[in-house]
């Protein structure tokens, strides 16, 4: 594997992230969820003008892992407002970690991480947060090895079904 960039996404990059985020999405939920449920999510979670508004907030932050000219991830973190839940001020929350299925356990995910983590420092957060889904054990091991400890729960609806997602947390030192 040749070496993985990250680099800032903007506006400009707006169809990579549809791209890599309908991928990606696809690859990690579609066999776990009915084929109308995930067109529906696809359609509405990566829609122009949606990407286009996350993209324009200034409290996310968008960054793509590139491999050559390969897109083959993406990280969204959200502050203030833009978090999806808590909003605290003084918390940065991982919204998405979303790596191709072609490049899992290439440290792909770590670099993005890593990424995450720079940006929480640089914005002077006491902790980084995410909700994951329960089920998804690839993803749980990975924030567990990176210092994520469970604080609660919340609900997340794909189609007709909801489905629970561990809320983690890492205090920064």
């Amino acid at each position: 594997m040749s070496s993985v960039i990250i680099q800032t996404a903007g506006i400009k990059d707006l169809e990579t992230i549809q791209n890599i985020g309908r991928q990606t999405f696809s690859e990690t939920f579609s066999e776990n969820n009915s084929e109308e449920a995930m067109k529906k999510y696809l359609e509405e979670s990566f829609s122009t003008e949606k990407v286009r508004s996350e993209l324009n907030n200034p409290d996310s932050h968008f960054f793509i892992a590139w491999e050559e000219d390969n897109p083959v991830g993406y990280l969204k973190v959200n502050s203030g407002k833009a978090q999806t839940e808590m909003q605290d001020e003084t918390s940065l929350e991982i919204e998405r970690i979303y790596v191709k299925k072609s490049h899992h356990g290439k440290k792909v995910g770590q670099l993005l991480y890593d990424q995450a983590l720079k940006t929480a420092r640089s914005l002077q957060k006491s902790y980084l947060w995410l909700g994951v889904w329960e089920q998804n054990e690839r993803a749980l091991n990975f924030y567990r090895k990176n210092g994520f400890v469970e604080f609660d729960k919340h609900i997340f609806v794909l189609g007709d079904d909801e489905q629970t997602d561990l809320m983690m947390k890492k205090i920064l030192d």
